[in-house]
C-alpha cells in the first residue's frame, strides 16, 4: 500500500510541477532523488523530460541506468541526445563534456546540434556494458527520432564497443544520411569485427567524399578482401587525392602478393603518405624480394611518416632487433614524439601481435622512460602474449603513478582478452 501511494504521490507532483526548475530542485538530495527524477520523465513538456535526463547524468551511478535507457525511445532528439551521450558518460566518465548533448540548442519545437570530428574514443577493453544498454543505443542509432540523433547512437555504440548491434549500424547506413553513414562506419572500425567488412564494401565508391574515405578506411581495417578489385579500381583511376590515399592505404592493410607491383610504383613518389602506406603493405606481403624496396625507403627517405613504415615493414619481415640503429628501436623512440607517437603505437601494436616482437619489447618496457613505458603498456596490453602478464604486473608496481595506472590498465585489458 505505501509503495502505491509513493507511486501515486510521484504521479501527482510531476503532472503539476512541469518546469525543469522543479525537476533541478526535486534533484537536489542526490541519489536518493533518482525515482521523483525519473517520474519527470512522464512529463509532456520536452523541456522537463530534457532537464531530468540532464539530473539524472550529474547525479551518476548505477541507478540511473534504467531511466535512461527508458529515455532513449523519448519522441524528442534532445532527449534521446541526452540520454544516449548519458549511458556513454557511465562507462566512460566525463564524456558528457564533450559528447553531441554538450552542443545543443533549442529554438522553439527546433534541436540544433553540433558534430565534432574528433572520435577516437572507446572504453577500455575490461568494461563490460549492460547488454540491453548496447541493444538501446543500437535502437537509436538504426531508427532514433532525428539524423542526429541516429549519428549520435551510431557513435555511442562504436565508443562502448557494441558488437551485438552490428545489424544496427548496417540499418544506419540505409538512411542515406551522409553523417548517420559517417558515423556507423567509424563505429564499425571501433568494434572491429571482421563480418561487417564485406557488408560495406560497396560503399568504396560513395558519391559524398567523407563516406567514401570512411568506408575504404573500414574495409582495410577490418580486411575485407572483397573490396579490393574495387580498390585496385579505385587506384588506377582515383576520383581526387584523398581518395587514391585511402585506397593504397587499404590495399596496404590487407594486400596480395600481387599487390607488390601496385605497392611499388609507390616507393619513389612525392607524396609520404603513399610512400609510407607502399612500405607498409610490402613488409605485410612479407616476401624476401621485395625487402630491398623497403630498406630503400628506411635508409633513404628523409620524412618521418614513411620511415616509420619501413620500420614497421622490417619489423615484420623479422628484424626484431632492439639495438640503436634497428628499427624497432626506432619505433620504441618515437614513443617520444607527441607529434608521431599514435603512429609508432599503432604500428607496435600491429607488430606485437607477433610472439617474437612482442617479447623483444619486454626489455624496453623494463628499462625506457617514462613515455615509452606507458605506451609499451599499451601495446602489450593489447597483444596475445600471456608471457606479457609478469611483466605488465611488475609495471603496475613502478613508483611513478601514471606509469603503474597504466599498467595495471593493460593488464586489466591483456588478462580480459586472454580470459585469465
Amino acid at each position: 500500500m505505501r509503495r502505491f501511494l509513493f507511486a501515486l504521490l510521484l504521479s501527482v507532483v510531476c503532472a503539476l510541477a512541469q518546469k525543469p526548475k522543479d525537476v533541478r530542485l526535486a534533484a537536489k538530495p542526490g541519489a536518493s532523488a533518482i525515482p521523483v527524477v525519473a517520474q519527470y520523465l512522464n512529463s509532456t513538456e520536452p523541456d522537463t523530460r530534457a532537464e531530468a535526463v540532464r539530473q539524472l547524468i550529474q547525479i551518476g551511478g548505477k541507478d540511473t541506468i534504467d531511466p535512461l535507457l527508458r529515455a532513449t525511445s523519448d519522441p524528442d532528439a534532445e532527449v534521446q541526445i541526452r540520454a544516449t551521450d548519458g549511458l556513454v558518460n557511465y562507462y566512460l566518465p566525463g564524456y558528457v563534456k564533450q559528447g553531441l548533448a554538450s552542443t545543443i540548442s533549442r529554438a522553439g519545437s527546433v534541436v540544433r546540434t553540433k558534430f565534432s570530428d574528433t572520435n577516437s574514443q572507446t572504453i577500455d577493453a575490461f568494461v563490460i556494458v549492460r547488454p540491453d544498454v548496447i541493444t538501446a543505443v543500437g535502437k537509436v542509432a538504426s531508427g532514433g527520432i532525428s539524423m542526429d540523433s541516429r549519428a549520435n547512437g551510431c557513435r555511442a555504440t562504436g565508443i562502448l564497443r557494441g558488437q551485438a548491434a552490428l545489424d544496427d549500424l548496417v540499418a544506419a547506413l540505409k538512411t542515406k544520411d551522409n553523417r548517420v553513414m559517417y558515423e556507423s562506419l567509424i563505429a564499425m572500425q571501433k568494434i572491429r569485427d571482421a563480418s561487417a567488412g564485406p557488408r560495406v564494401a560497396h560503399l568504396v565508391r560513395d558519391l559524398d567524399d567523407k563516406v567514401q574515405g570512411a568506408a575504404i578506411e573500414t574495409v582495410g581495417l577490418l580486411r575485407a578482401k572483397e573490396a579490393l578489385p574495387a580498390l585496385r579500381g579505385i587506384i588506377s583511376s582515383p576520383r581526387n587525392k584523398n581518395a587514391e590515399r585511402a585506397a593504397v592505404s587499404a590495399v596496404a592493410l590487407m594486400p596480395e602478393a600481387g599487390d607488390g607491383k601496385i605497392l611499388e610504383g609507390y616507393v619513389g613518389v612525392k607524396d609520404e603518405r603513399l610512400r609510407a602506406s607502399a612500405a607498409e603493405g610490402l613488409g605485410r606481403i612479407n616476401k624476401a624480394e621485395l625487402k630491398p624496396l623497403i630498406e630503400k625507403i628506411w635508409k633513404e627517405d628523409d620524412k618521418m611518416q614513411p620511415r616509420l613504415a619501413a620500420a614497421f615493414g622490417l619489423v615484420l619481415n623479422g628484424e626484431t632487433a632492439t639495438t640503436d640503429e634497428a628499427p624497432l628501436r626506432y619505433l620504441v623512440n618515437t614513443l617520444n614524439s607527441v607529434s608521431y607517437r599514435d603512429v609508432a603505437v599503432a604500428y607496435l601494436m600491429e607488430a606485437a601481435l607477433d610472439q617474437k616482437v612482442a617479447k623483444a619489447l619486454f626489455g624496453p618496457l623494463e628499462q625506457g622512460m617514462k613515455d615509452e613505458k606507458i605506451q609499451l603498456s599499451r601495446v602489450l596490453g593489447a597483444s596475445n602474449e600471456a608471457d606479457a602478464v609478469p611483466v605488465l604486473e611488475k609495471t603496475s608496481r613502478e613508483s611513478d603513478a601514471e606509469v603503474a595506472q597504466e599498467g595495471l590498465r593493460a593488464l586489466r585489458s591483456l588478462r580480459a582478452r586472454l580470459k585469465i
